[in-house]
């Protein structure tokens, strides 16, 4: 069972930055750290329904970046350390919301599917 754990969210003032962190575990034999999973970033705020906003897919980690965050922010992934990242820059109000990771095998980075796997979440609050 792959275990995901999210952090370094917090409270931000507008325009700023955070750097936030997806660290995976419990792999199987077989698929043996995140080179084998699709790793998306999602968000929901209060009152709205969850976000894909990012996502590296397996092997070649090729990115994507949902369209109204594009330019903002930033996914990437360390696989010795079994780390993803979302780097997300110019921080607005509407950026408020709780991030988590999720993986799958087989979604195709979609970042409209339900992935197997996905973490807590970590709380982003963007306020002056």
């Amino acid at each position: 069972q792959v275990q995901l754990v999210e952090s370094g969210g917090g409270l931000v003032q507008p325009g700023g930055s955070l750097t936030l962190s997806c660290t995976a575990s419990g792999f199987s034999a077989e698929h043996s750290d995140i080179l084998y999973y699709d790793i998306g970033w999602f968000r929901q705020a209060p009152g709205k329904e969850r976000e894909g906003v990012a996502c590296i897919s397996k092997f070649e980690g090729r990115t994507s970046v949902a369209d109204n965050v594009k330019g903002r922010f930033t996914i990437s992934r360390d696989i010795a350390k079994n780390m993803v990242f979302l780097q997300i820059n110019k921080l607005t109000t509407e950026d408020t919301a709780v991030y988590f990771c999720a993986a799958d095998r087989f979604v195709r980075c979609s970042l409209r599917a339900n992935y197997d796997f996905r973490g807590q979440g970590t709380q982003v609050t963007v306020s002056s």
